[in-house]
């Protein structure tokens, strides 16, 4: 669908989005982030006109931040509503703690709540109004945090975030804000005016009202210019990131999560610091200070040095960086505490009575437990067996039978013996993992209970102080496994 622009501004969003929508495949359906502002206003309006209107959906976050944040949320819905488009609003927390910028939680809010948006509808593109002065305003502010290359790479015109099947596009990215206000005025478009927007606490308005206007008045091409090094900087942080592709090629360990210490430090110091970067980016952690960065890396040096896991002392957002058995790893906690994770965020339990079913899927721990039966054990008719003839990953059916399966996550503390012998102690399970080498981001497992006893730990095996041979010979046996998604048909 396609209609006549008779303003130059308009012809110039109209070609900007027709750029845009060539690269979105015909069947697809495309998600328009709507404020109500001017900017969103005037790309949820063209975009009516370069496609069909069934194809469009509108999606709102309410942050409650303003008095005016419901009357806002009307505006939007009538606003789509007058153009056919499909309409959703969420209402999203901002956090308002100490130390941390309201602008940033709400932008992390609404990133979140427009990614889930798209998601629930199966829309694989997010189209986003930001313009050339925001991308200015962006660079700007990067140079005065004093970022690095990504930083001054600003905005993207496409991308996919991180954990995310949405791509986000930019497609108003080269033009101007006087463009799309005269856009809107050309279509009399009504919009909302967020007062917030002229408090100059905020850099970015600091920057819009107080900064740029001077900059325009002494360098005229400022815009294009800035634009111009943001499009540098982002080749160059391209090259970068194939650098550290090749490094992590060679450095990391179970599938990313994890790094050879050794191999790490074997890298000198700007090359080290490049992965750790591109490493925890893809980890989905939030950009860490070059103060911060460097600290970890002279720590892990001297961890390197010593072979003292114990002694590092890093914590960033949320996680620590741990060293355990020659790998580096994030581990969620603070570095003060013991490297273990016991003290898991969820405390999940499913339950199943059991009656032969081969499979038991469980989706919150992303994987299935899996019951196969085995052929009985050669002997005497009515013997009983022991414990030196049992096939001790296994256990009868009458133990499988005796009560209700339940899975649950670690607390702490739990036991098992592993050992034949009815007199060998029961261990930790904490201390299992360590003697065999789990590391602590696998060890986060569920634990297969019989009633209120522990029968079965993926990684560590059957618990042989609840599956004591105890049944006749030719009773049938039940091995069980643990598979995670990526491992079973």
């Amino acid at each position: 669908m396609t209609t006549s622009a008779e303003s130059p501004a308009e012809r110039l969003v109209i070609e900007a989005l027709g750029l845009a929508l060539s690269a979105v495949p015909a069947h697809e359906r495309i998600a328009v982030a709507f404020s109500g502002g001017v900017d969103s206003s005037v790309l949820l309006d063209a975009v009516v006109r370069v496609v069909d209107a069934s194809r469009c959906v509108a999606l709102h976050v309410h942050h409650g931040l303003s008095p005016h944040a419901d009357a806002w949320l009307a505006h939007c819905r009538s606003f789509a509503q007058e153009r056919g488009v499909e309409f959703d609003a969420v209402r999203v927390d901002v956090s308002r703690a100490a130390g941390v910028s309201v602008e940033a939680a709400a932008r992390d809010a609404r990133y979140r709540a427009l990614d889930a948006m798209s998601a629930a509808r199966g829309i694989r593109t997010l189209w986003l109004a930001q313009h050339a002065d925001d991308q200015a305003e962006t660079v700007l502010l990067q140079l005065l945090r004093g970022a690095g290359l990504a930083g001054l790479a600003a905005m993207a015109p496409e991308y996919v975030p991180a954990g995310s099947a949405t791509t986000r596009v930019r497609p108003l990215l080269q033009v101007l804000r006087a463009q799309l206000e005269q856009y809107a005025s050309a279509r009399n478009l009504s919009w909302i005016d967020d007062d917030s927007n002229a408090d100059t606490r905020y850099a970015r308005n600091a920057l819009r009202h107080e900064v740029t206007p001077a900059l325009a008045v002494h360098f005229p091409g400022f815009r294009d210019a800035l634009a111009r090094t943001a499009a540098h900087a982002a080749s160059a942080q391209r090259l970068l990131d194939e650098l550290a592709r090749i490094d992590m090629a060679a450095v990391s360990r179970d599938e990313g999560r994890a790094l050879a210490h050794e191999a790490l430090l074997a890298l000198d110091d700007d090359r080290a610091l490049n992965l750790l970067r591109y490493w925890m980016r893809g980890a989905g952690l939030v950009a860490a200070s070059s103060a911060r960065l460097t600290d970890a890396l002279r720590q892990l040096r001297e961890v390197g040095a010593t072979g003292d896991g114990h002694r590092l002392r890093i914590n960033h957002a949320g996680q620590a960086l741990r060293s355990y058995r020659g790998l580096v790893y994030w581990e969620a906690g603070a570095s003060s505490d013991p490297a273990d994770e016991t003290a898991l965020a969820s405390r999940e339990i499913s339950e199943l009575a059991w009656q032969g079913e081969p499979v038991w899927r469980l989706p919150q721990w992303r994987g299935t437990f899996v019951f196969a039966e085995v052929a009985a054990i050669a002997g005497s008719e009515g013997d009983a067996a022991s414990d030196d003839t049992l096939d001790l990953d296994t256990v009868s059916l009458s133990v499988l039978k005796r009560a209700l399966l339940s899975a649950r996550s670690r607390s702490g503390g739990e036991r098992m013996r592993t050992s034949a012998s009815p007199d060998a102690p029961a261990r930790t399970l904490k201390n299992l993992f360590q003697e065999r080498g789990v590391p602590a981001w696998k060890r986060d497992v569920p634990l297969l209970f019989i009633g209120d006893e522990l029968l079965f730990v993926p990684l560590l095996g059957v618990n042989r102080a609840t599956a004591a041979a105890s049944a006749s010979s030719s009773e049938p046996r039940v091995r069980i496994s643990w598979r995670e998604d990526l491992l079973i048909a």
